[in-house]
């Protein structure tokens, strides 16, 4: 049986859930659009400060923030347009604006869509027309999200997206990652180091990027908790990040169609014609053992 609950706090947060399955997913749009729990069979799978989400002056740190036009950071947080410079913050605006709900659906599953459209805001610092429609579905033990890019400008419109995922973790030692990649780009110092699937948790941060993919999946099995994550991503989605940070409970396995700076180097940047749209999907399985 699948339902979908909203309750207005400080913030509107729409539950979906399937009863039969005991899990749960809770998006607030008004809030980035972002998914901030998944449980199932009652199990917690996302990590969230709840202290970030409830101060709107911060981003928030924990669910799945969206990224949007740009993944990552650009040099001074700069890009240059048809000879003119913008200014976009780490991971672009996605995240910081609120979303609308245009549809719902509770019969054979749970699942929502959210709509962002270009505004004025967005144009100061994006000059394009668009239009973003993603839906996030369960499914079992499988969370679905499915994203349209819509270009409404009367010129090309390039873009990078991706998603920045954060999982709850209590014994890092105990975490076995499966990332079909032989090197990885270590993106503070962007030196390329190989990679023979372990990480050296003791580290004080670890953010480093995957871009040779040899399939569109990867999984981390957290022996301590007992289930194995598995996230796979289209096509598009051509690069996976790792990030964790020392003493902090949580890691991240994110999919990004692009790198950082793309919008400057062009590197792996999407590009839509007018009036084209784009579709792009990933999904996160929560197996457990």
């Amino acid at each position: 049986m699948f339902a979908i609950a909203v309750e207005q706090g400080q913030y509107k947060t729409y539950t979906l859930s399937d009863q039969t399955t005991k899990t749960s997913l809770e998006v607030i749009p008004e809030r980035g659009g972002i998914v901030t729990r998944w449980r199932v069979q009652g199990q917690e799978i996302f990590y969230l400060d709840a202290a970030r989400l409830t101060d709107p002056t911060l981003t928030v740190r924990g669910g799945i923030p969206i990224l949007f036009p740009i993944c990552g950071n650009l040099p001074d947080n700069t890009y240059t347009h048809n000879g003119q410079s913008y200014t976009l913050k780490q991971h672009g605006f996605a995240r910081e604006l609120p979303w609308e709900v245009v549809d719902q659906a509770t019969d054979d599953r749970a699942s929502i869509t959210l709509s962002l459209t270009s505004n004025d805001q967005t144009r100061a610092v994006y000059p394009f027309d668009f239009q973003l429609l993603f839906t996030y579905t369960l499914e079992g033990n499988k969370l679905i999200a499915h994203q349209r890019y819509v270009n409404h400008s009367d010129s090309p419109m390039p873009f990078s997206a991706g998603f920045h995922p954060y999982f709850q973790v209590v014994d890092k030692a105990q975490l076995e990652v499966d990332i079909p990649a032989d090197r990885l780009l270590d993106q503070p110092t962007k030196i390329k180091h190989p990679f023979d699937g372990t990480f050296d948790f003791e580290r004080d941060e670890i953010d480093v990027a995957f871009t040779n993919l040899s399939r569109h999946s990867a999984s981390v099995t957290d022996r301590a908790q007992g289930f194995r994550l598995t996230l796979t991503q289209s096509d598009e989605f051509s690069i996976i990040v790792f990030w964790t940070v020392k003493g902090k409970p949580f890691y991240c396995l994110e999919p990004w169609t692009a790198g950082r700076n793309a919008l400057n180097t062009g590197e792996r940047l999407l590009s839509l014609a007018p009036g084209a749209s784009l579709e792009t999907v990933f999904s996160l399985t929560a197996d457990f053992l």
